[in-house]
């Protein structure tokens, strides 16, 4: 890994660590904390989620015109700004205003962070960097959670000042390392993958659309996150507590247990991938989240001890995770090694935006089914998640070999490398 690498991770892991300060208490903190009340704070989120909606589809071409460095830098502060503001806010609008510069800003950061990396690695390295991206991502918001936990007090507002102050500190100081950083120049980007004729650099959103791959992961990525992001914190939640009976205080083991999962398994899981093909380890996510769903279902529907209940449903949530670390090194990857290298920027935010899509479908059509139709939930979700392999394997066919298996690009320079020199005899 290289410096100007190791500074991107740096610089994600800290702002990561901000994240995780206050994620988990925005809602409380609006509901509860400001007495703003219940409908407000959904409003909060609403407006959270549809700032990056209205950002992403601008970003990537920004991103490739004027290069991911400005962008991230541009969206730390804007971030900052938002986080600070959140902080002190004690009206309505101040608060949808603060979340709307937040959202704006923490989204941005995505495919700006993404970009960075790609530019920085090669295909051979790319599985490996974008995994310890996730690690590390995760690790932070796992770690923040934990301090901000111990510092919050509903009874004292400024508690939470505090932790927004530490998440606006956060994202500064990834601004502050990531104007350190010097990237090489894109055209070192130009790599031995074989792109598809309809993606070739023409630019625009109708390249885009005209690469069936392309849009064929976007599919895919939007039934993935749809499936287990989207149903993290709502649809999940809720049947946890309505079907399954699980204590509220149990939803937080579970959350850990997923981000212990990833923190544990990465790594092991990525030598297990790394050289495989990526279709098939996403298809094989599909099943893992299937059977996720089909111990969510016992927990809830298998009539059995509160206990075996409580095992099922904070299994469901560690599977989840396993799944996870499957997907870090494959998919995010294979958005930058399909992009033509004047449109990785447009790539990224384009599969950033159907991400944050995803995420706000999810909890509007998982959260009300959860409470009321049971059964159905769970075969709903079960079905999605065989969906993810099926299009997992239509995926695998659109792709060339070194685009399904990066590894094969490795493997081909060690041929090349100990290919034996032809002798030529000279005639008699």
């Amino acid at each position: 890994m290289g410096a100007a690498m190791r500074r991107i991770q740096a610089g994600n892991a800290l702002s990561a660590f901000g994240l995780g300060f206050t994620v988990p208490y925005l809602y409380v903190y609006v509901a509860q904390v400001r007495d703003l009340g219940a409908g407000t704070a959904g409003a909060v989120l609403a407006v959270f989620a549809m700032a990056a909606l209205v950002v992403l589809p601008f970003t990537g071409r920004v991103i490739d015109r004027r290069g991911p460095l400005p962008v991230l830098v541009a969206g730390a502060v804007l971030a900052s700004v938002g986080a600070v503001a959140m902080g002190v806010s004690g009206s309505v609008p101040a608060a949808v205003l603060s979340a709307a510069l937040l959202g704006a800003g923490t989204a941005v950061m995505q495919p700006a962070l993404a970009t960075m990396i790609v530019w920085c690695s090669t295909p051979s390295t790319r599985t490996r960097a974008f995994a310890t991206q996730f690690f590390l991502a995760n690790l932070g918001l796992g770690v923040g959670g934990l301090i901000g936990g111990q510092i919050v007090d509903l009874s004292r507002p400024g508690s939470f000042t505090l932790l927004f102050s530490v998440e606006a500190v956060m994202f500064l100081v990834l601004a502050a390392i990531a104007a350190t950083v010097r990237l090489p120049r894109p055209v070192s980007l130009v790599s031995a993958l074989p792109k598809e004729s309809g993606a070739r650099a023409q630019g625009g959103l109708r390249a885009l659309l005209g690469h069936r791959a392309m849009v064929q992961l976007c599919v895919l990525g939007f039934v993935l996150f749809f499936a287990c992001y989207g149903q993290f914190e709502s649809g999940l939640a809720a049947y946890g507590t309505e079907a399954a009976g699980i204590d509220p205080s149990t939803l937080g083991i579970a959350l850990a247990a997923n981000t212990a999962m990833i923190v544990i398994a990465q790594f092991v899981v990525l030598r297990l991938v790394e050289r495989r093909r990526r279709s098939r380890v996403i298809a094989a996510v599909g099943l893992i989240w299937a059977v996720a769903w089909i111990f969510a279902g016992y927990a809830g529907l298998g009539h059995g001890s509160q206990t075996m209940a409580t095992a099922a449903f904070i299994s469901t949530y560690a599977l989840f995770g396993l799944g996870e670390s499957m997907l870090s090194p494959t998919v995010a990857p294979l958005v930058a090694d399909l992009a033509p290298p004047s449109m990785v920027g447009q790539y990224n935010s384009a599969f950033a935006l159907v991400k944050q899509l995803a995420l706000a479908v999810g909890p509007a059509v998982g959260g009300p089914m959860a409470a009321a139709l049971h059964g159905p939930y769970i075969v709903t979700f079960v079905l999605f998640s065989l969906c993810v392999t099926v299009l997992a394997l239509r995926l695998g066919r659109r792709l060339t070999p070194v685009q399904d298996r990066p590894a094969l690009i490795s493997a081909s320079r060690v041929v090349a490398r100990h290919e034996p020199e032809t002798v030529l005899t000279p005639a008699h």
